[in-house]
């Protein structure tokens, strides 16, 4: 069990607040400042630093988050194998961003319930960063994620590495001769909304050219990568998708793709996890069985 000094430490570092984390534990401010002396003398460390009525972490502070927090982590998810061996069941509680959660893990759960069929499966679909948020909580066991994160707090296995396509419908007509990303920015663009690891690929690389979602002409937000789909088959606009999210309209002749001499951009989908958990090959067995999809 983590040490109820322990759970104070991660509660004020919620709040970078003593008094506020007092509140939320129900026990005074002394009691919490007692706690944090504790660990400081425990460690031989100094845990904050004070300025004014302002608090922040040191580096040996930050330490002992990120490793409070993996801690955290194992000890809710040794509470629910014990349970389910207590139980005879299995159960499996993950995240996964949208790309992913809709076109990677439908046949990586058939395989995971063709060898468990009495699982209980909980896949959340958000965006990287309330994942990573749950994860930190302990709401989800691991994530499979498409944008980016801190590789120094999370172990990680690259999943699969997918190439975007810029796509319109069939029979588009473009404003202009198209050769290159800057002759598109007349067209109406649709992307992905703000937080999407889709959309924040996309803008990195439009970056380094020198150029903003905002250079195109016109833009549409839209959080349903089935409705983006169907808007620009009907050709209302163009958007750029990862290749496994629009595979069958490609085959079928639903979308095409759009030649640019200019446009290459692949991006690694990855498996994360708390770094330095002691689960690290109970998560690598989940990889290799998702892994095996298909």
């Amino acid at each position: 069990m983590l040490d109820f000094r322990m759970d104070t430490f991660l509660v004020v570092c919620k709040h970078m607040n003593f008094t506020k984390a007092a509140g939320e534990l129900n026990i005074t401010q002394p009691a919490v400042s007692h706690h944090i002396r504790h660990l400081e003398e425990e460690y031989k460390v100094r845990l904050f630093e004070f300025s004014g009525k302002k608090i922040s972490l040191t580096d040996s502070g930050k330490m002992l988050l990120s490793a409070a927090i993996t801690m955290k982590d194992d000890e809710l998810h040794l509470k629910k194998v014990m349970k389910q061996q207590s139980e005879r069941s299995r159960q499996l509680v993950f995240g996964a961003t949208m790309t992913i959660g809709e076109y990677k893990m439908p046949n990586a759960l058939i395989k995971f319930l063709e060898i468990y069929p009495e699982s209980a499966v909980h896949m959340i679909v958000a965006d990287t960063k309330e994942l990573l948020q749950r994860l930190n909580e302990g709401e989800i066991e691991f994530a499979l994620v498409e944008g980016f994160f801190q590789k120094r707090e999370y172990d990680f296995l690259v999943y699969d590495s997918q190439p975007f396509a810029a796509v319109c419908a069939v029979d588009y007509e473009f404003h202009r001769e198209v050769k290159k990303m800057e002759d598109l920015l007349a067209e109406r663009i649709f992307i992905r909304e703000s937080g999407s690891g889709t959309r924040y690929v996309l803008e990195r690389y439009l970056e380094g050219k020198n150029l903003l979602l905002q250079d195109f002409t016109s833009r549409v937000e839209v959080n349903n990568i089935g409705a983006i789909k169907q808007m620009t088959a009907k050709g209302q606009g163009i958007t750029f998708l990862y290749e496994t999210a629009v595979k069958r309209e490609l085959e079928e002749g639903i979308l095409r793709k759009i030649q640019l001499e200019d446009f290459d951009l692949s991006h690694d989908f990855s498996f994360i996890w708390r770094k330095g958990s002691i689960y690290k090959n109970y998560y690598k067995d989940i990889f290799d069985l998702f892994r095996t999809e298909g």
